[in-house]
């Protein structure tokens, strides 16, 4: 027989499950970028106004959509989960989450609700961070099962 998973202890609610170390460089590097533009922007003698200007809007591009890219979150609370993904925020109660899954090669955590519809959860990544990310999905799913329906959470 093989040995059940660990059960993982439930978080104090509410809580944020956030992919910080891939935040951290995606900030880091979008402000060094937007940085080294602008000052090869202005340190150029011969670029026009308008041409400066260009550099340090591309530059303000790149930090954009770098900053975007950092923007996932999943927050839980009392009433359910707040999914941000890249464009998009949408809360579910607890009732509308089944399942969550992490299997490996996933790039993120899905969720599988209760519409029949499985939804991406970009909060939780393992690609820099993959012990963190197993212990953050096995918390949220200890969370949804606690909270969950079927459960009595009284």
């Amino acid at each position: 027989m093989s040995a059940p998973a660990p059960r993982s202890e439930l978080p104090t609610l509410p809580v944020t499950f956030r992919p910080t170390r891939t935040r951290v460089v995606l900030l880091t590097v979008g402000a060094a970028m937007f940085v080294v533009i602008t000052v090869i922007a202005l340190t150029l003698e011969q670029l026009s106004a308008g041409e400066r200007s260009s550099f340090i809007f591309t530059a303000l591009l790149f930090f954009g959509v770098l900053a975007l890219l950092s923007r996932p979150k999943i927050v839980a609370n009392e009433d359910g989960v707040t999914v941000v993904n890249l464009t998009r925020t949408r809360r579910l109660s607890w009732a509308e989450i089944l399942r969550v899954n992490l299997r490996v090669g996933d790039p993120w955590v899905f969720l599988d609700l209760s519409d029949g519809t499985s939804m991406p959860a970009l909060g939780i990544q393992p690609g820099i961070a993959k012990q963190q990310a197993v212990r953050d999905a096995r918390a949220l799913r200890a969370l949804a099962e606690n909270h969950g329906t079927g459960t009595d959470n009284g």
